[in-house]
């Protein structure tokens, strides 16, 4: 998956006559902070310097797979089609660019950021947003909220993984709370980020939601850790993101897990593959998240004719 041309084209705008060297340096910084999923109470992108290296680095891993769960909730719950959104921890404006992309009529988009280094950036590479009515406060979220507008579309995105637990807790309840049709929330694919969906999912089934992805039912979780539920987007590397991580590969794999709340019931879901499909010579073998709230490792081969092909086509995170 690649930025929207527009969106790149701001990027190599706002870094160009960076120091490389510098950009490296702020990069590797953020990065070991996002790793090690830091929650000392300080912003990841405190700075200039560290809202640049993720308009290079992260910005086109949290796109993809931002853009990625909509695509996946959007499936399930096709007649869905927002007005307006509410973004709640903005940073560069990745949520804007990727629910306009799945939603064309998006028209107003309320966005909160506490950085004021990284709005100041997601203002700027805004102007060709599709989007007319585009409002940025910067702020906490616990302030802005209570001055903020119920939405169609509400979302959160890779902001649990900063506030403790029972910050986390009131904070999806507010989001219900201002949501009018469904909220999304996204998370960084770790165990510690699915255990944060997890809670915020059984949350959010206590408060009356239903799911629209990527569940296929509202039972308890059947995995058990060391497994975790999580999917994967490919990311193409820009020729800035490859220099700024010191990489040579094209492309990497942002992992990533969601949960998508809604105020109706979606189509029904048999089956969601939790994991990439292992072929063989006439069979492939899916784990499979089902509807009767169990996981199935499901072999196929050519006797099970058209199931087969359709399993044979299958990929991870695909609902069936």
């Amino acid at each position: 998956m690649e930025l929207p041309a527009a969106l790149q084209a701001g990027i190599n705008s706002v870094l160009q006559g960076v120091s490389l060297a510098d950009l490296q340096n702020a990069a590797a910084t953020l990065s070991r902070r996002y790793r090690a999923e830091v929650m000392d109470g300080r912003l990841h992108i405190g700075g200039e310097p560290a809202a640049r290296a993720y308009l290079a680095t992260r910005m086109p891993a949290t796109y993809a797979a931002v853009r990625q769960s909509f695509e996946m909730a959007a499936e399930i719950s096709p007649e869905f089609a927002p007005a307006s959104m509410l973004d709640v921890g903005a940073g560069p404006g990745t949520v804007l660019w990727a629910a306009a992309d799945c939603w064309p009529g998006l028209d107003r988009a309320d966005m909160i950021e506490a950085s004021p280094f990284i709005r100041q950036f997601g203002e700027q590479l805004a102007a060709p947003s599709t989007v007319m009515q585009r409002h940025w406060r910067t702020g906490r979220a616990e302030d802005e909220l209570k001055k903020a507008e119920a939405a169609d579309l509400v979302t959160l995105a890779y902001v649990l993984d900063e506030l403790p637990p029972a910050t986390q807790a009131s904070l999806v309840d507010k989001l219900w709370l201002l949501t009018k049709g469904m909220l999304v929330l996204i998370e960084p694919g770790t165990p510690a980020g699915t255990r944060r969906i997890l809670a915020a999912r059984e949350r959010l089934l206590a408060l009356g939601a239903h799911l629209s992805g990527p569940c296929a039912h509202s039972h308890a979780c059947p995995l058990v850790e060391p497994d975790w539920c999580h999917f994967a987007a490919r990311v193409a590397r820009s020729r800035m993101h490859r220099l700024a991580k010191g990489a040579e590969v094209p492309f990497e794999d942002e992992k990533f897990i969601f949960i998508a709340a809604t105020r109706w019931h979606g189509n029904s879901l048999p089956a969601r593959v939790l994991a990439p499909p292992r072929s063989g010579s006439g069979k492939v073998t899916l784990k499979l998240c089902q509807a009767d709230g169990q996981v199935q490792n499901r072999m196929l081969t050519r006797r099970d004719g058209q199931s087969y092909k359709s399993a044979s086509r299958a990929d991870w995170g695909d609902a069936l």
